[in-house]
């Protein structure tokens, strides 16, 4: 129970990687707020994990500094505060680089980076204010460092997002508030699931992934959770990646048939 009676909110949390660090801390005895634009499937989340849970819809495709506001000001008004913050919402769109939109550009630059920064500073306003320091993680990628050319705005939603915590970290840390994030590789939520079913692109994925499978969402979320504990006290501005290895790998391994 390591972290027992913090106040945790974590945004995309009603399915995947937000939903997985959700119950991470809710089992290490926080109280979460779970938000989501999908507002059957995040009330949903929020009531099988139990009454030190809570919910609230948001679109971070409109985000603004008064809704940020307002969904940091939740975990405020229902739980007394806010320990930790989990920008995990995100995005992507897939389109080759010639005819990518600027609307599809920019919305997931709203989603994936405007969003993160706006709630970051609405929560380190809350955190200065209690005293008690804090910690706000965001969710990067193995694409914050890897190109992959179809799709544009994500890869520069995420390196903007790696260079975000950096600027975040030090000039939050002299309140005690730790910036870090995680950059996920592989990892099996329902989208990477139905990306596996396909034969072909099981094993483009895996030939360039050493551990020889997926990740799982689980060990994404202890990274996080590791990351706000004390464990971590020395740990800011990092960037961890639970990759499977890919990051290191300058070859591509046998699949087999």
């Amino acid at each position: 129970m390591k972290h027992k009676d913090k106040v945790v909110l974590v945004t995309g949390a009603a399915q995947g990687l937000g939903f997985a660090c959700a119950k991470r801390f809710y089992d290490d005895g926080a109280k979460v707020v779970l938000v989501d634009i999908q507002a059957d499937l995040v009330r949903e989340k929020a009531e099988l994990l139990g009454d030190r849970a809570t919910w609230m819809v948001a679109d971070f495709s409109e985000i603004s500094r008064d809704m940020a506001r307002k969904v940091i000001e939740k975990a405020v008004s229902h739980f007394g505060g806010l320990d930790i913050l989990v920008n995990n919402a995100g995005i992507i769109h897939m389109e080759e680089f010639v005819d990518f939109s600027e609307e599809a550009f920019d919305r997931v630059q709203r989603v994936n980076l405007k969003a993160p920064f706006l709630l970051g500073q609405a929560a380190a306003k809350v955190m200065i204010d209690q005293g008690r320091g804090g910690s706000i993680i965001n969710m990067s990628s193995i694409n914050a460092l890897l190109a992959i050319p179809n799709s544009v705005a994500y890869a520069v939603s995420k390196g903007g997002l790696k260079q975000l915590t950096a600027v975040m970290a030090v000039g939050l840390i002299p309140h005690g508030i730790r910036v870090n994030a995680i950059g996920p590789g592989t990892i099996l939520t329902e989208l990477a699931q139905a990306v596996m079913a396909n034969d072909s692109q099981r094993k483009t994925i895996m030939s360039r992934t050493p551990a020889g499978r997926c990740g799982q969402p689980s060990e994404v979320a202890s990274v996080a959770s590791f990351l706000a504990s004390d464990d971590a006290s020395y740990i800011v501005g990092q960037t961890i990646y639970p990759d499977g290895g890919r990051l290191v790998l300058n070859y591509t391994v046998p699949v087999e048939e």
